[in-house]
This record gives C-alpha cells, sequence and structure tokens, in this order.
C-alpha cells in the first residue's frame, strides 16, 4: 500500500534566511550546509507528530505564524543553557509523562518547540 512514511523536512519563507540560519546553526547547533540546508539523520528516540490544530488555537502564541515547528532534542537544558548564551529565553516550560518541553521564538517569529523524550520513551 502507498503511504506516507514520515516526515520528510520543513520548508518555510523568511524575510532574511540568511539571519535565520545562522540564528539555529547559533542558538541550536544546526550544522547548516552550504546549499544553506540541514539534514537530520532520526535520533532514535521519540516520534515524529502530524497534527493540525483549529485556526482559533492559542498554542502558537506567541508567534503569529501558522505552524510550529518541535525539534527532538538529547538535552533540554543544555540547549537552553546555549539559547541563553544569545540571550533567547524559553516563552515556556513543560514536564509530563512524555518527556520535557520548551518553547522558544526564532528571528522569523516561528514558535520552536524542543522535546526531551522521557526516558520510558527514548527506550522504547
Amino acid at each position: 500500500m502507498a503511504k506516507v512514511l514520515g516526515l520528510g523536512g520543513i520548508f518555510f519563507k523568511a524575510a532574511d534566511p540568511v539571519a535565520v540560519r545562522e540564528w539555529y546553526a547559533r542558538v541550536l547547533g544546526f550544522e547548516v550546509h552550504d546549499w544553506g540546508g540541514v539534514v537530520f539523520d532520526h535520533p532514535g528516540v521519540g516520534k515524529a507528530n502530524w497534527s493540525p490544530f483549529a485556526a482559533d488555537t492559542r498554542y502558537f502564541e506567541p508567534s503569529q505564524a501558522a505552524f510550529m515547528i518541535n525539534f527532538i532534542v538529547d538535552d533540554l537544558e543544555g540547549v537552553l543553557a546555549k539559547a541563553a548564551a544569545e540571550g533567547v529565553e524559553p516563552t515556556g516550560r513543560q514536564d509530563e509523562d512524555m518527556g520535557r518541553f520548551a518553547w522558544l521564538l526564532d528571528p522569523a517569529g516561528v514558535k520552536i518547540e524542543l522535546w526531551e523524550p522521557a526516558k520510558a520513551e527514548a527506550e522504547a
């Protein structure tokens, strides 16, 4: 049966894509290739999700974008420390059964969700 196997990428417009790429490299440690993008190997933990939200959701706030990007991280505190060193503070944090979360806004105003899967999730 023909079907989608998973998330293949995230593509979005930005007024200053060079500045956005540089921010992601500095703040989140992305290894940006000369062609302007990043390739991730699946981390072996967590899952990729696809989920439409209601048009009036407030979950993406304070971003005005109609989408949010979730990144799986191996060390939430370490990523947040790196972000803080660049002057980027989380807009929120939350611990749940499935793991720990924090949210940032990128320079394009996109809400970034950082997810450190729970140990049981990582071992499943």
